[in-house]
């Protein structure tokens, strides 16, 4: 078995088709060796708040970020994390984010934050994980 691009992900998406689609994608092509997974972004916020603050918890080396789920949709995960940007930074974590939206103001918007590496639009094809999971 090849060595995966990463060796930890993070799947932030409400999704559960579009988390088993991707799931599948990551496996067969060995992007990834683990997943964190959260249905929301409040779930994930605590998760990275916690790990930046008292470093206890495994960070992942990517990032794919849904817009719309409920509780925190994944415009407020990215004003909730802005704070953070250094540890991203600091922690080489990319966050991709990923929609179904073609709307350009929405794109341009979502590359505005410091934190976001890229815009990907669902479905997501085979291609474009592999090109968002190489190293940068």
């Amino acid at each position: 078995m090849a060595r995966p691009a990463v060796k930890l992900a993070c799947i932030i998406d409400d999704d559960k088709l579009y988390v088993s689609l991707i799931k599948m994608i990551i496996a067969k092509h060995e992007l990834a060796g683990e997943l964190l997974i959260f249905e929301n972004g409040q779930a994930a916020f605590e998760y990275f708040e916690q790990s930046f603050e008292r470093g206890n918890k495994k960070l992942p080396e990517i990032i794919l970020l849904d817009l719309n789920m409920p509780v925190m949709d994944g415009w407020e995960f990215l004003d909730a994390m802005e704070p953070y940007a250094l540890k991203f930074q600091e922690n080489n974590i990319t966050i991709n984010v990923v929609s179904s939206t073609i709307n350009p103001v929405e794109v341009e918007r979502a590359k505005s934050h410091s934190i976001v590496a890229d815009f990907l639009t669902k479905p997501i094809s085979k291609e474009a994980m592999q090109i968002a999971f190489q190293k940068k």
